[in-house]
């Protein structure tokens, strides 16, 4: 396990190193990186496997927000890589997204979850989880200062704006963050990926994809 974790950890910087040249932007982002790996602000750290950090160009225009690592993030060390991941890689693409152009990150860096046998159920972290983790997005946006900062999901809404918002209300339009920067709230890959029902499920999906394009596109004006 603690080689399967070095590569993992190995694995994302070498993939931040790639895409810039050193600088102190990089050195700072490093640094804050290698600070996340012992990061013990919340109890979680005591039962993941390792920390999973944001990756993604430091001049990105959008920063995507998860909820939290699933089992897949939590072994390999990277976020979106799991089943929701890959379609989330997808969406983007047929929106004409490239997602390497693009920071990934989550609100919660630790997987939280229940063991049932050899599985480990996901978990939804609690208030003082994301609140305790809110402390690295904010360093993470402080340092790549998007264009756009892209909130999946309800935890990650709660993380950037620090209360409680129902999806189906905020949806569709840009809310002002703290530091006046303009954040989209929409739903997490992973939702679109449970719904059974085939039509909802395709209807779900052409949104998420239309909501991409526009974003893109808001994020586009607003950085030039």
């Amino acid at each position: 396990m603690a080689n399967a974790v070095s590569e993992g950890l190995k694995h994302a910087l070498d993939a931040e190193r790639a895409i810039a040249r050193p600088s102190n932007l990089r050195a700072s982002w490093e640094a804050l990186f290698e600070d996340a790996r012992s990061c013990t602000r919340c109890h979680l750290y005591k039962h993941a496997t390792q920390t999973v950090f944001g990756e993604g160009p430091l001049d990105a225009k959008i920063l995507f927000v998860g909820e939290q690592p699933g089992d897949a993030e939590d072994l390999a060390g990277r976020p979106f890589v799991g089943p929701a991941g890959q379609l989330f890689d997808s969406l983007l693409e047929k929106a004409g997204v490239d997602r390497s152009q693009t920071y990934v990150t989550n609100a919660v860096k630790h997987f939280k979850f229940v063991q049932k046998g050899k599985r480990r159920i996901h978990n939804k972290p609690d208030a003082g989880e994301i609140s305790a983790c809110r402390w690295w997005i904010e360093h993470e946006r402080e340092l790549i200062r998007p264009a756009v900062t892209v909130a999946l999901g309800a935890t990650a809404a709660r993380s950037l704006i620090g209360k409680v918002v129902t999806i189906s209300k905020v949806r569709g339009e840009p809310l002002t963050l703290a530091d006046g920067s303009e954040c989209w709230v929409t739903t997490h890959p992973s939702a679109l990926l449970r719904m059974p029902e085939p039509e909802r499920r395709h209807q779900a999906r052409k949104l998420f994809i239309q909501e991409m394009k526009r974003i893109w596109k808001r994020a586009e004006e607003l950085a030039s």
